[in-house]
């Protein structure tokens, strides 16, 4: 169409997010971050081992059920990809949590992605393909990385302008997120061949939720156990960065490794589901959990 996804989404979109984090972000932050080690352990562990494992578990159970089995394959693939590039990052901000941290795991759980989410296709789904690693790590390289160096080489010159005028980043970048999920939209339904039953799909769309709900909760209870040494902002970042998943590197990785599949819209569905599930659930929370990492930190 005349907005031309395959260019201003796959590349200007996801870059001009990580341009926008790279401007508003503090370099001290930045480095501070990458030392935290334990922070990155837990959400990537998490997020590419716990997660993926649960949910086929939980799938061998929902096997024996009427639901529509490519939506389950669906779920399966949701389980089994990397953090999000962006709403993590822009929820985390809004709580006023530790930004540099979900910045930091957003970028380096993309780069583990490229090599883990296929081999996690592949165990859990069977599927197999030959899946071009270097173009996709160039490419993440140039919309992820370098947008961001590049906003954090600018923020240099600015930073007084910046400081001084407060421009909307969060709004930016929310903004660019809903166009996304929009574009992917319009390009998973306008194939004529979804055959989709509502029962299947009202049910797939509670499982996320509930699915979301249970890892929020359960990545806050260990994160704010007694002996964690987790700080209230660190929290937030976990619960966050853990148990979001990506949509922007996502979909152009089933493309990929389901290629010539008959049923790849149908596989993708849960995972267009999830992403903007995962906004909504995250920012009618953001209030609650703001409250609460004051009254913490107080």
């Amino acid at each position: 169409g005349p907005l031309k996804p395959e260019i201003t989404i796959t590349y200007i979109a996801v870059s001009a997010i990580f341009f926008n984090s790279g401007l508003s972000l503090k370099t001290e932050e930045l480095t501070s971050a990458l030392m935290h080690v334990k922070l990155h352990l837990f959400v990537q562990i998490f997020t590419l081992v716990f997660f993926p494992t649960a949910i086929w578990v939980f799938l061998q159970l929902l096997s024996i059920t009427p639901i529509n089995e490519w939506l389950l394959k669906g779920l399966q693939t949701v389980g089994c990809m990397p953090p999000p590039v962006s709403s993590a990052v822009i929820l985390t901000k809004a709580v006023g949590g530790n930004e540099a941290a979900a910045i930091f795991n957003s970028a380096f759980g993309s780069f583990l992605g490229i090599v883990i989410t296929p081999l996690l296709l592949l165990l859990f789904l069977g599927s197999s393909s030959s899946v071009p690693f270097t173009s996709i790590f160039s490419q993440l390289f140039m919309t992820v990385v370098v947008p961001l160096i590049i906003g954090q080489i600018v923020r240099r010159y600015i930073k007084d302008w910046l400081e001084r005028k407060k421009p909307p980043f969060g709004a930016i970048s929310s903004c660019v997120l809903l166009m996304i999920i929009y574009t992917t939209f319009c390009d998973t339904f306008a194939n004529p061949n979804i055959d989709l039953d509502k029962f299947s799909l009202i049910i797939i769309v509670f499982i996320i939720f509930s699915v979301q709900m249970s890892f929020m909760f359960l990545t806050f209870l260990f994160s704010t156990r007694n002996n964690s040494t987790f700080t209230p902002a660190d929290t937030v970042a976990i619960v966050f960065c853990s148990t979001h998943k990506s949509l922007t590197l996502g979909i152009p990785m089933l493309k990929i490794v389901f290629s010539g599949y008959e049923h790849l819209s149908l596989i993708s569905i849960p995972l267009l589901i999830y992403h903007p599930a995962q906004i909504l659930l995250g920012s009618l929370l953001v209030p609650t959990i703001k409250s609460w990492m004051v009254s913490r930190q107080k």
